[in-house]
Parts: C-alpha cells; structure tokens; sequence
C-alpha cells in the first residue's frame, strides 16, 4: 500500500519508538520501511479511570511515549523526519488489560476471558517534524506534528481448561504481551476467533497504519 511513497520513506530516518520485536517486525518485514528502533522510556501509569474509552487511554499512552523520544533525539545533528509510537491493551467489561505483572496475573486474565469476547485497541501516533514538506496537517507539540489513531479488534476466546492456560503461562509467552497472550505464537490455539485486523491483536494495526502514513505523504505529493 505504501509503494507510491516509498521513494520519500526510503530516504527519511524514521524512528520505532517502541522495543515490541512484534512491531519490528512487522514494519520490516510487512511494511517494508528502513527505520531505527528507539524505545521509549515512558512510565507507563496512567491512571486509567480518567478516560472514558479504553481507544483514548491506549492513544494518550501512545502519544506520551512518543513525545518522550521525540524529545530525546532532538538535539540529533540529524532529527528523525517520522517517529512511530504504539501502545496496545486489551479491555473487556470496562477493565483495561495491559501486560500482566507476574504469573498468577497471567493465570487470572486468561481466566477472565475465558469462553468469553474481549477487545484489543492499538493506538499508532505518527510524528513529523512541523518543517516536513510533505506532512503539513497534525497537532503541533514542540515543533513536531502529531497526527494519532487507533483500531479495535474483537477476539473470542474458547473454552480452555484451568491446567492448559497455567501450563501455557508458564511458558513465559504471555509475560511482555497485553492480555497475557500471543495471538502470532503458542497463544494463538487458545483463540477461537477475531473480528477485525489479526496484525492489531499481534501488536500493530498494519493495515490502518498504512492507510494513515499514504494519507499523511500522499496529500502533498
């Protein structure tokens, strides 16, 4: 989808502010852009009963550790020209899942979804810098310009024995994810089904990224 702007991308130092190998790779691999991963160091503490939608939780996240590394790297002889910022939760019930904090608060979401739908947002802030000719629409924060979205994709989970997801977590998967589980890995025999992007529940909402970035570049070409 991005090949008509791949020409400006590939001579862009675009930066992934974010360590998720998930996120690396499907940026690499699927996408097909060249970049640099940042993480960001953002505490990620949010007090989340000041948001009404879980999408404007997981946004705000999003945009707070991407302002962080946008903040860190502008003293660069050579300031990024895209910075990319990603944060996913899983929410059910009006409860915000993030990644679980030890191996009974794996076992207790897995249970918790068990036989059940939750839904996973991913929020995807794209920073430019407010001197780019080819992004010239987006909140301007600190001379870069901020343009922020999210997905949601319903996941159904099957009926899975108490003995299975104990087992499953103490393969360690579940650890780093949000929800306690990987839909791309071992964890992807506990779903029964999704509604919506498969990419979004691994971590990155691929297809709404692409369209988002084609926007961005393409309405100045």
């Amino acid at each position: 989808m991005l090949q008509p702007i791949l020409n400006v991308l590939n001579t862009q130092r675009i930066v992934l502010a974010s360590g998720s190998p998930r996120r690396k790779q499907f940026l690499g691999q699927i996408v097909g852009l060249s970049f640099e991963v940042i993480p960001s160091s953002f505490e990620e503490n949010l007090d989340k009963s000041l948001f009404k939608q879980p999408s404007d939780y997981v946004k705000e996240t999003a945009r707070l550790k991407t302002i962080e590394v946008v903040d860190r790297l502008k003293t660069d002889q050579r300031i990024p020209d895209l910075v990319i910022g990603a944060d996913t939760v899983v929410a059910m019930d009006d409860k915000i899942y993030e990644k679980p904090k030890d191996r009974q608060d794996a076992i207790n979401m897995l249970k918790s979804f068990n036989n059940r739908s939750h839904s996973v947002y991913t929020g995807v802030v794209l920073a430019t810098p407010k001197s780019s000719k080819y992004v010239t629409f987006g909140e301007v924060i600190n001379d870069y310009r901020y343009n922020i979205f999210h997905e949601c994709t319903e996941v159904i989970m099957s009926e899975i024995p108490d003995n299975v997801i104990e087992q499953y977590v103490d393969t360690g998967e579940p650890m780093d994810k949000a929800g306690g589980y990987g839909i791309q890995s071992l964890g992807g025999s506990l779903v029964k089904g999704i509604n919506g992007d498969f990419f979004n529940v691994a971590g990155f909402p691929v297809h709404t990224f692409c369209k988002n970035l084609y926007s961005l570049y393409a309405s100045n070409k």
